[in-house]
């Protein structure tokens, strides 16, 4: 009789056994699985978002804060910047390039910002569809917001202040859809691109009107713009416009030992560096994740230890099942190959069982969960260390069946049949 058609004919003898143990062990590698994909996925998104960027400089307050905010684009503003300011630190000769962000507004809760068209060289971005963004008002979307919002080119929407849903709108201000941009899995998918004069536009117009309507004084007149370094289209040194950040590129490998240290020491802005602020971020998600990885080798230990004590019991049951075998010219290493097969078949069950259901979880937050989704988390990639999960556990599998093997190697078939 072939060897596994023998295994699986006694698995299925006492289908409850195998079934709680399959569950146990899938368990514990569906925990493991998630954790892999969830942070080796999130590794690399906060990689390729914040690469290219050396620096990134804006109000003061908590540089983590900065950093998730103008790279990450999930956390609110420290403040804004003069303008000057930032001008003055763009003219630094250690800086190669120094892109503006202008937030504040969005549009069911994807990020409004306005910027130059430096940030689409930054990205590397490519349209799917439609031009960039030319004039005020205009916008150039991302595939996520396209997708989601089901917005296609020549379509407009108004803004709302801050990123919640359903904040105060800029009614009279409409935003006119350009163009679209091609998939990066990056967190420009879930962007809405415009100039930096467009937030101003909309909140200069919004003030004005709610000075108008408090009768206090007349409602600003549009300016006429002229060149500048940062924002081509606005007076340099206009000491009234902010912006929120400035995105910066390192001329040399000097400039990352003097610049931050100048601007915090010497200026009243603040520069955090996404690759220090992203490793501390790593750290602090690093202990939640140390846990569930503990807690998920805990079920695979219990499963294992549950694995051995079935294939134990079940071999003091079927002694005269082996002795029979061996009378009928089975061999003892037979026997041996036959114990250990099953409880690799069991943990081969439970790993193929717990690498589908990690990857369904994460199917599933993906699909359902809007964040997972704005995120691009995925269950439908694969990555290397689920053939180490899936050897490791054939691997425990096996030493669990050992000594049952071996009991089972040296059963005794006199003693055995004589006994029954």
């Amino acid at each position: 009789m072939n060897e596994f058609i023998l295994v699986w004919s006694y698995l299925k003898a006492k289908p409850l056994n195998t079934v709680l143990n399959v569950l146990l062990f899938a368990l514990g590698i569906a925990v493991i699985t998630v954790l892999l994909l969830f942070s080796n996925q999130l590794e690399e998104k906060i990689s390729s978002n914040a690469k290219g960027i050396d620096l990134v400089v804006g109000a003061k307050g908590s540089p983590l804060q900065l950093i998730l905010c103008n790279i990450f684009h999930i956390d609110y503003p420290t403040g804004n910047i003069n303008l000057k300011e930032a001008e003055q630190i763009s003219r630094s000769r250690l800086i190669k390039k120094a892109v503006p962000l202008a937030l504040g507004d969005s549009y069911q809760s994807y990020r409004i910002v306005g910027t130059t068209p430096e940030y689409v060289d930054l990205y590397h971005l490519e349209l799917a569809q439609g031009e960039w963004w030319n004039r005020e008002l205009e916008t150039t979307i991302g595939a996520t917001v396209a997708r989601e919002l089901k917005l296609n080119v020549g379509d407009s929407f108004q803004s709302t202040h801050g990123l919640a849903e359903g904040g105060s709108g800029h009614e009279e201000q409409r935003f006119v859809v350009k163009g679209i941009l091609k998939q990066t899995n990056s967190v420009v998918d879930n962007l809405i691109l415009t100039s930096v004069e467009t937030v101003w536009h909309v909140h200069e117009h919004a003030a004005a009107d709610t000075t108008e309507a408090n009768h206090d004084i007349h409602a600003q007149p549009d300016t006429t713009f002229v060149a500048s370094r940062l924002i081509p289209t606005h007076p340099a040194g206009d000491s009234t416009k902010e912006v929120t950040s400035l995105l910066i590129q390192y001329r040399s490998p000097m400039a990352a030992i003097q610049l931050p240290r100048m601007i915090n020491s010497e200026s009243k802005l603040q520069a955090a560096s996404p690759a220090f602020e992203t490793a501390r971020l790593f750290s602090i998600l690093g202990v939640g994740v140390e846990i569930l990885t503990g807690f998920a080798y805990v079920l695979i230990f219990i499963s294992a230890l549950s694995v051995f004590i079935a294939l134990y019991n079940s071999l003091k049951e079927r002694r005269y099942d082996l002795a029979i075998m061996r009378s009928m010219g089975a061999s003892k290493g037979k026997l041996f190959i036959n114990i250990v097969l099953e409880g690799a078949v069991l943990t081969a069950l439970g790993s193929a069982a717990g690498l589908l259901l990690g990857h369904g979880i994460l199917i599933a937050l993906g699909t359902g969960v809007e964040e997972m989704r704005k995120a691009g988390l995925t269950g439908l990639v694969f990555y290397s260390e689920e053939w180490i999960i899936l050897a490791g556990s054939l691997l425990l599998g096996v030493i669990c069946a050992l000594i049952p093997a071996v009991q089972a190697y040296r059963t005794d078939i006199s003693r055995v049949l004589a006994s029954n």
